[in-house]
């Protein structure tokens, strides 16, 4: 028995006309109320979980507040961005002007 491919999120446009990168991808998927756990965000970007995990200790040293909220009755731990640097919300500010 064969396992499928992941099945990768698809093409976006990012605010500045390019491809959409997978850490905007994850950007995304964080930025949710809900969060995401480590398992749906590696299988939603066709990584493997050491690699999202990477992932996410890249975006805190780059300044994102990510946090792990472990459910009271067990479960999966979920992962969410509270917060994002100061310089990102500038260049996001600044492309959602400049297509006006």
């Amino acid at each position: 028995m064969t396992k499928s491919a992941p099945k990768p999120i698809t093409k976006l446009k990012s605010a500045t006309g390019s491809r959409t990168t997978k850490k905007d991808q994850l950007i995304k998927l964080l930025g949710s109320k809900s969060g995401a756990d480590i398992k749906s965000l590696s299988e939603k970007l066709g990584w493997q979980q050491h690699t999202t995990r990477a992932a996410m200790s890249g975006l805190r040293k780059a300044g994102y507040e990510v946090a792990a909220e472990k459910p009271a009755k067990g479960g999966k731990s979920k992962f969410r961005i509270l917060s994002v640097p100061a310089e990102q919300l500038a260049t996001t500010a600044a492309a959602s002007t400049d297509g006006a």
